[in-house]
This record gives structure tokens, C-alpha cells and sequence, in this order.
């Protein structure tokens, strides 16, 4: 948190920088919290993780927004709104994909050895499917740094990689579990595999922000030039819809 502060990663990325005190601060209260009822400590870790997903979902927007800051001038002024959708949207596609991962059973008390039910597969399938959506967003960025002019070294890719890598080491340690009995040798391993990760994950963004960053280069012409042509139809469509509401209201006037 020290470098983050040094660095004034709370000005140019906000939402990472509140997402890692958050997690800071949840994982300390859920690990002192454990001896409450076990009622009532899932209905703390049910708000936990709802905060979180969206926390998530605003660090991803915030990644994706940041990296297109070389175009942001040529871009129409509510470009930052598609994002926000696009992630929605994928989303959508995945939450189904995440459901896959959960043995279902009829109910609570018929359930057996590592299955879900209720209101703990819903939330099990939120985690997954953000977890999921972080992974796709670290291999695209990834796939096409060379394209939109990342590397490395940049600080978009970096926490991006952080993401991807702890988000795939938790996502199959999840699956994992749903077929394991709890407090087996191997279940207690995999805890530990995930902890570990964690703090490598952490090791990993204190590294990244001790170093500097690599300067910003440009988006390659191609992706340039695509991105600017979606902005210009995008603009384009919404003028069109602009002048046709006026000159309906028009006609209806004459």
C-alpha cells in the first residue's frame, strides 16, 4: 500500500487501488470473524462478495478504459459507457458456463460430499464468472499488447496479469474442491496452493510498482484505425437517431 501511495496509484487508478484495500481489510475481517455461527458468517461473506464482484467489475472497466487513453481524444465523449456493456455482455455468456462448474443437488440436506445448493450456488457462480471474465480480459489484453501498444513493463498489463494469474489458480482449485471432501490432506494443500497465489499474486504488484513504468506507445495503425472507425459509427448512429427524433417531432407539430 506504501508504493501504491508513492506511486499516486490512487489518481490513475482508482478503482484497482480501493479494490486492493478492500481486499486488505475483507480477508482481515472474514479471518477474525470464523468463530461466529456459521449462519451468520456466510450471510457476511454473501455481502462480501457481492462488494467485491462489483469492485471487479469497476477495476476491469478502469484496465480496459486506461488502456485506450492513447485514442481517448479521438473517441466520442461517452465512449467509456460501451465498456461497461461489453462486460455485461460477456458476462451474460459466461454465467452459464460457470454454472457448469457446480455439482447441483435438490436441496441442502440431500446434498452430498462437495455439492452446492441455494443461495451458495448463486453466489459460487458469481465468483466464478468473475473470475472467469478476469482471466479473458489478462489473455486479450495480453494477445494484443503488441496491437494496442502495452507490454510488460506497462502498468495495465501488469495488474492485468496479477489478475489472470490468481484468478486461473483459484478457479481450478474451486473445481477441485466441488469434488473433494472437506479436510482432507489434499483438500487442506490446495487451501494452501491458493494462499500462496495469493501472496504471490501481491509479491508480483509490489515488484511491478517498485519498478518504473515502461513508457506508453502507440496503438498500432491497424487498431487505430478500427477502433476510431467504431467510435465515428458509433457517433454517426447517434446523430442519425438525434436528427430523426427531431424531425418526427416536426411533423407531428405540423
Amino acid at each position: 500500500m506504501v508504493l501504491l501511495l508513492r506511486a499516486r496509484a490512487f489518481r490513475t487508478l482508482p478503482a484497482f487501488f480501493t479494490y486492493l484495500c478492500w481486499n486488505l481489510v475483507s480477508d482481515a475481517a472474514l479471518l477474525s470473524l470464523q468463530s461466529l455461527p456459521t449462519a451468520t458468517y456466510f450471510r457476511i461473506y454473501e455481502i462480501e462478495m457481492v462488494i467485491d464482484a462489483a469492485m471487479t467489475f469497476a477495476v476491469l472497466v478502469e484496465l480496459i478504459w486506461s488502456v485506450l487513453r492513447p485514442l481517448r481524444g479521438s473517441l466520442p465523449q461517452k465512449a467509456w459507457a460501451a465498456i461497461p456493456f461489453l462486460i455485461l455482455l460477456a458476462g451474460l455468456i459466461v454465467w452459464p458456463v460457470a454454472g457448469l462448474t457446480i455439482p447441483g443437488c435438490i436441496s441442502g440436506q440431500n446434498c452430498q460430499a462437495g455439492q452446492i445448493a441455494g443461495p451458495g450456488a448463486f453466489y459460487f457462480r458469481l465468483q466464478q464468472s468473475f473470475a472467469i471474465l478476469r482471466v479473458i480480459v489478462f489473455f486479450a489484453m495480453a494477445g494484443f499488447s503488441q496491437l494496442i501498444g502495452i507490454g510488460w513493463r506497462s502498468r495495465e498489463l501488469q495488474i492485468a496479469t496479477g489478475l489472470g494469474f490468481y484468478s486461473i489458480l483459484s478457479l481450478g482449485i474451486t473445481v477441485f474442491h466441488t469434488y473433494q471432501l472437506s479436510g482432507t490432506q489434499s483438500y487442506h494443500w490446495l487451501d494452501i496452493a491458493g494462499s500462496t497465489g495469493y501472496l504471490g499474486t501481491l509479491t508480483y504488484w509490489v515488484y511491478a510498482f517498485a519498478t518504473k513504468e515502461a513508457e506508453r506507445k502507440e496503438f498500432s495503425p491497424q487498431m487505430a484505425n478500427f477502433l476510431l472507425l467504431i467510435g465515428g459509427t458509433a457517433r454517426a448512429s447517434r446523430v442519425a437517431l438525434t436528427d430523426f427524433s427531431v424531425t418526427k417531432s416536426r411533423f407531428k407539430d405540423h
